[in-house]
């Protein structure tokens, strides 16, 4: 089981990016996927996660502002991040877990992929 995050990059304020989270080695289709994100000295923490029914669940930080997808077809888990402030710029990664549910709870999550760094500049 490997989650590939991918996406990443520099944006100036205002900006967007689409983060993508790939699976390899098992279907998403029956996972929950939930996006965190780790800024420097800070915790993880839940920005968005989507059921394999596709319930969403967005922290409040981001709402409105980013939109959690599945391309069930593609094994790949989207998150369109749009107006972008500098205090979105951390570590994102995405995790999956064997569940129909949606949850920020990092530690509900038992699959891990690397981080992206999303960096959004004044």
């Amino acid at each position: 089981v490997q989650l590939q995050a991918s996406g990443g990059g520099l944006v100036q304020a205002g900006g967007s990016l689409r983060l993508s989270c790939a699976a390899s080695g098992f279907t998403l289709d029956y996972y929950a996927i939930g996006w965190f994100r780790q800024a420097p000295d800070k915790e993880r923490e839940g920005v968005s996660c989507i059921s394999s029914s596709g319930s969403t669940v967005y922290a409040d930080s981001v709402k409105g502002r980013f939109t959690i997808s599945r391309d069930n077809a593609k094994n790949t888990v989207y998150l369109q991040m749009n107006n972008l402030n500098p205090e979105d710029t951390a570590v994102y990664y995405c995790a999956a877990e064997d569940q129909d549910w949606g949850s920020l709870i990092p530690g509900l999550y038992h699959y891990w992929g690397q981080g992206t760094l999303v960096t959004v500049s004044s």
